[in-house]
């Protein structure tokens, strides 16, 4: 059998687990025939052919929003009205290519001369209608147009007028804007939201064709709301499962209304609220995603709490997998985003590029934010030029950048539930837990060089899950009981599954089970509560370690018979013939006492089944999200041999080459278009990009459909055609070098 290590000797190798974090292949032949872009021959990977192509649709069939490519907005300020040139404004967004583009209607102020109780009139406005001249100016243009309102603050005489308007503390005081208190958030759950907001929607509506509305700074992205006003103190406590679902039906009752309502106008408009937040958005994604005609995810660049460079293209995944091909758009934040901020500056060009790069790489249409016209137009003009290529070079490939569907063979399973109220281990609460692990399974699953797809936890149907070879399911916590019978009925019918830590442990209301509802499945039983660590955290007893054919998960592992474990783990009973069993930690300080008490157990540290050609494995600890604090090349090799044992080694797309990159590979209508993000960088998990480390030639191959044909190969960012090889249905192209970002786009016939 042709597996990843016999691949790795003849010639076409996947790279190492050094190469892996960032390492260069050393010279060699095949590196020399990369290098000079040649097609390497030799055995093949296991490849997975691509499923039929989709029936071809006729664009101008679909609703308006779908055919947008490129969005721009200039955040208003109130003293714009008095500087902002609207002439200016508008030749740049037009010349950039930008098909709509966001017009201030009002945040904490009005923009046009509106007469609706308690909305302030900026002290630049002067009655002038700011707001009409912007939208006359950008319809002159061709340019659709955003009515972009902000309802989460207000100002001292409506809360006067409206107490009952305001958030509230637990001990009854107002809640204030953390930077300007003369400001108080606004309530959600009150006639706020019922009536002020609505008499503003329908004054536009009466006074402007605007395409769309849409809300800043509501729904909360990451989080759930804490009120303790007279309404909210009724509700549950903010933060459970019994809450979450009050404040997910107010959420959509508000959002049908609003949306009624911008139909009053026009039957083709509609209302989008401000998303984001990732795996762990507040809205439930199942209900967003059967109701949202536009996922807006305000995800504008890295911060204290996303530090990584891949929270776009993550935030893509997401998108996908529960849009079912509808819009979406990722906000990109030319401005200096981060701990620190400085609103009104451009941000270093290669970070903003990177990220404009992974909204099209995972899925998401470009979208580029300034604030202000005085600053952005006249002060720091920097992000335009950037902004501006950038678009323009995708106004060239439009028909290569948009996506129809996804090319993986592996899900993992958000969990979304689980990010938002589960809290974690007694041994580590906090509500970074689960970040943690979200970062520690996809940076794995990038260095593995993974074809991967985000499935929502409520979205578990067999005709979704038939594309997957394998599910991951990284410390998702919470399941329903018949979520865990649809994660059978996918193993049974020949998927196979990966499960670690607290997995189905908790049902969907967050009440602890006695045992795993999917132990069952992996044949497991809990034998004990979770036990952390104090100085060494328990290792991993590999045994048989010189039996003649030792487990594929412990490929690469000699001359040790122990590997790191996690820090957190629930104890198991024992199973038969473990490959892993438990050295139960101990101290680490003082030396004298660093050596275990009891250095041989029963106790799996991890547990492996074969059912048919489902296979099946469960880690106790939270090796993902321990990966991610330490960074362990051992746990990472686990990883990676695991989820190839899971996959039967087998690959969708298979690219080989040097450097840390993450790949994303697309149908679109003319074929398939390879994304390649270069992460090759010392700032790829802090700070911004300030240089890009280009790395050397990647060679792809991939298993067309029965009877397709590759027409051509052109890399988008370099510019050019390249040569290709296809033999029956394996195509094979090498791209000699890839700078921050590629696409390989494959026309086919």
């Amino acid at each position: 059998m042709l597996n990843r290590r016999t691949f790795l000797k003849t010639g076409a190798a996947m790279v190492p687990v050094s190469a892996a974090f960032g390492a260069i292949h050393p010279a060699s032949a095949h590196a020399a025939e990369l290098a000079a872009g040649a097609i390497v021959s030799g055995p093949s990977p296991k490849l997975i052919a691509l499923p039929s192509r989709l029936a071809p649709v006729d664009p101008s069939s679909e609703p308006w929003q779908r055919r947008i490519r490129r969005v721009g907005q200039s955040n208003m300020t109130e003293h714009d009205p008095a500087v902002m040139n609207i002439e200016e404004w508008a030749d740049f967004w037009h010349s950039a290519q930008a098909d709509i583009v966001f017009i201030s209607v009002t945040g904490i102020l009005a923009f046009y001369p509106s007469k609706v109780k308690f909305h302030r009139h900026g002290k630049y406005l002067h009655g002038r209608d700011f707001f009409g001249e912007c939208l006359a100016a950008a319809k002159k243009r061709g340019m659709r147009a955003v009515a972009r309102m902000s309802p989460d603050l207000n100002w001292p005489d409506a809360l006067a007028a409206h107490p009952e308007w305001a958030m509230r503390n637990r001990d009854g005081s107002v809640q204030h804007n953390t930077q300007d208190s003369r400001l108080f958030k606004t309530c959600m759950f009150s006639s706020y939201m019922d009536d002020y907001v609505p008499a503003i929607m329908r004054e536009i509506n009466s006074l402007y064709d605007v395409d769309c509305f849409y809300t800043n700074g509501w729904p909360p992205g990451g989080s759930l709301p804490d009120c303790h006003c007279a309404i909210c103190s009724k509700l549950p406590p903010s933060g459970t499962p019994a809450y979450w679902r009050v404040f997910n039906d107010r959420v959509f009752e508000l959002w049908r209304k609003y949306d009624a309502i911008a139909k009053e106008k026009s039957p083709d408009s509609f209302f989008f609220p401000n998303l984001g937040g990732n795996v762990r958005c507040g809205p439930n994604l199942q209900r967003l995603g059967s109701i949202a005609e536009w996922f807006q995810a305000d995800n504008q660049g890295r911060n204290f709490a996303s530090p990584s460079i891949w929270e776009c293209s993550l935030q893509g995944r997401v998108c996908t997998a529960i849009m079912d091909g509808k819009f979406a758009t990722n906000v990109t934040g030319a401005y200096s985003t981060g701990t620190v901020t400085w609103r009104n500056s451009s941000k270093s060009p290669d970070e903003t590029r990177i990220w404009l790069s992974e909204s099209l790489a995972g899925g998401t249409v470009p979208y580029l934010h300034f604030v202000g016209s005085e600053d952005g137009f006249c002060e720091d003009r920097r992000w335009q030029k950037i902004g501006s290529d950038y678009f323009r070079w995708t106004a060239k490939y439009d028909h290569h950048l948009a996506g129809r569907r996804t090319v993986a063979n592996i899900g993992v399973v958000m969990g979304q539930s689980t990010q938002l109220l589960y809290p974690g281990p007694a041994t580590a609460r906090g509500r970074g837990y689960m970040s943690e692990t979200t970062q520690g399974i996809y940076d794995a699953l990038l260095r593995g060089r993974f074809f991967f797809d985000y499935v929502h936890e409520e979205r578990l149907e067999p005709e979704r899950l038939a594309k997957y070879r394998a599910l991951i399911l990284p410390n998702v916590a919470m399941l329903s009981d018949h979520q865990c019978q649809q994660i059978r009925d996918y193993a049974r019918s020949g998927g196979s599954v990966m499960a670690s830590f607290e997995t189905s442990l908790y049902d969907e209301n967050l009440q602890p089970r006695a045992d795993f509802a999917l132990g069952d499945l992996f044949g497991i039983r809990k034998a004990g509560d979770v036990v952390g660590t104090n100085g060494n955290a328990y290792y991993a007893r590999i045994e048989h370690p010189n039996a003649a054919s030792p487990s594929p998960v412990l490929e690469g592992f000699t001359n040790t018979n122990w590997l790191p474990g996690a820090q957190n783990r629930i104890p198991l009973n024992p199973v038969p013939n473990p490959v892993l069993t438990v050295v139960p930690g101990f101290v680490s300080y003082p030396p004298e006492l660093a050596y275990p008490p009891i250095s041989h157990t029963d106790e799996p540290a991890v547990v492996l089944r074969e059912t048919g050609s489902s296979r099946l494995a469960y880690f106790p600890g939270d090796i993902e999200r321990t990966y991610w604090l330490t960074g362990h090349g051992d746990l990472l090799q686990l990883l990676h041999n695991t989820i190839r044992w899971l996959t039967n080694d087998e690959s969708i797309v298979h690219v080989d080459g040097p450097g840390f990159m993450e790949m994303l590979c697309w149908e679109t209508a003319p074929g398939y278009a390879v994304h390649m993000l270069n992460y090759t960088n010392p700032d790829a998990q802090h700070g911004w990009l300030k240089s890009i480390d280009p790395v050397g030639a990647q060679a792809v191959t991939m298993k067309l459909p029965p009877n397709v044909r590759a027409k051509s190969v052109e890399l988008l960012q370099a510019g050019q055609s390249i040569h290709f090889t296809q033999q029956e249905q394996l195509l094979r192209f090498t791209v000699p070098r890839v700078e921050a970002y590629e696409v390989a786009a494959i026309t086919v016939t």
